[in-house]
Formats: C-alpha cells, sequence, structure tokens
C-alpha cells in the first residue's frame, strides 16, 4: 500500500489538523509517513501545502515529485487547481466547493471548477455547508477528511480512533462533533 496525498488549502482552515488525522490513522494501522509542510504567510491568509506519504514499506523522500500524487485533499478550490501539475494521471481530486478569496483577481467559481471537472476522478462538496448543518461550523476540514477517507486505503475506523486522538483533550463534544463530520464527509464521498 502506497499513498501520497497534497493537503492544501489556506491559513486556518484546518489542514494540519487533517494531516494529524491521517498520520495518527497511518500509525495506528503500522503505517510508515512522512510529511512536509509549506506555511506561505499562512496567518494571513497565505496558502498552505502538506506533502503527506504514507506507505506499508520505508519512505525515503517527504517529498512528492510532480505527477506523483494519487490524492489532492483540498479546503480551497484554488488551491487544488493551484496543485494540479502534483496530481497523477489517475489521480484524485477531492476539493471544497466554498472558496476563500484573499487575492484581487481571483477567477470565477465556474472557470475554477470547469478546470477541476477535467480530471475524472474529481469529488466537489460544500464542506462549510455540511459543517454548518451539523452545528460544526469550525469542523469543515473535518468533513473535507471524510469525504477524502474512502480513496486513502486506511479502514474507517482508524480516522475515527485518530479524530477521538487529536481532539480528546478538547472534551468529548468536540470529539463527538467531529466525528460527525468525517462521518457526514464520508456518506457524500461515497453517495458521490
Amino acid at each position: 500500500m502506497k499513498k501520497d496525498i497534497i493537503l492544501c488549502g489556506v491559513g486556518g482552515q484546518g489542514i494540519l489538523s487533517i494531516a494529524a488525522a491521517i498520520g495518527a490513522a497511518a500509525i495506528k494501522n503500522n503505517l510508515y509517513l512522512k510529511q512536509a509542510e509549506t506555511h506561505g504567510m499562512s496567518q494571513r491568509g497565505g496558502d498552505v501545502v502538506s506533502h503527506l506519504r504514507i506507505s506499508s514499506k520505508p519512505i525515503y523522500s517527504d517529498l512528492i515529485p510532480f505527477g506523483g500524487a494519487d490524492l489532492i485533499l483540498s479546503v480551497e478550490p484554488l488551491e487544488a487547481l493551484r496543485y494540479l501539475p502534483y496530481l497523477s494521471p489517475n489521480g484524485q481530486i477531492v476539493t471544497n466547493s466554498v472558496p476563500f478569496k484573499n487575492i484581487p483577481n481571483y477567477p470565477s467559481e465556474e472557470t475554477i471548477f470547469a478546470e477541476l471537472r477535467k480530471w475524472e476522478n474529481t469529488i466537489i462538496i460544500d464542506a462549510d455547508k455540511i459543517a454548518e448543518e451539523l452545528n460544526a461550523k469550525r469542523s469543515s476540514n473535518i468533513v473535507m477528511l471524510g469525504a477524502a477517507a474512502p480513496f486513502l486505503g486506511i479502514p474507517y475506523n482508524a480516522f475515527e480512533d485518530g479524530i477521538r486522538e487529536i481532539f480528546g483533550r478538547k472534551g468529548n463534544d468536540v470529539v463527538e462533533v467531529n466525528l460527525a463530520a468525517l462521518k457526514a464527509g464520508f456518506n457524500f464521498a461515497n453517495q458521490n
């Protein structure tokens, strides 16, 4: 088993929490893990990207080459478009549909989605709306993790364990809200 994942978005959208949950799930399944992060002015809405590599065999580099990613998991649609050169020809895109318009010449959503839909394996999800319906507005990133979970090659219950591990110190209510967000994203991906 080997999965190379590009996690991307804008500072403050929870990319590092997604990476932590995937990492916890991978480790619980005795998988090797390498991660590299870039924070581009993340506290001011700049782009954030994390290269996450998971394998049943040792991993020697933490960076994913162009054309080598199995999955782009993006919490912001323009960032998904930015990292398309990393996607392998058979790769999967899972992106939030809600833009974070942090630049003056932000392209139209229709233009972004048209480019993303050129890839056969694309899921576009309104994670913000789903999280809001769950009264868990701050958990849209975990909705995104749930939507990507079917493509990661790790059992679903390992992601639930990862959520419990990384959010456990914040109390049971936070854990339960994030488990509901994870399940909602997972269900969306399986239905679409």
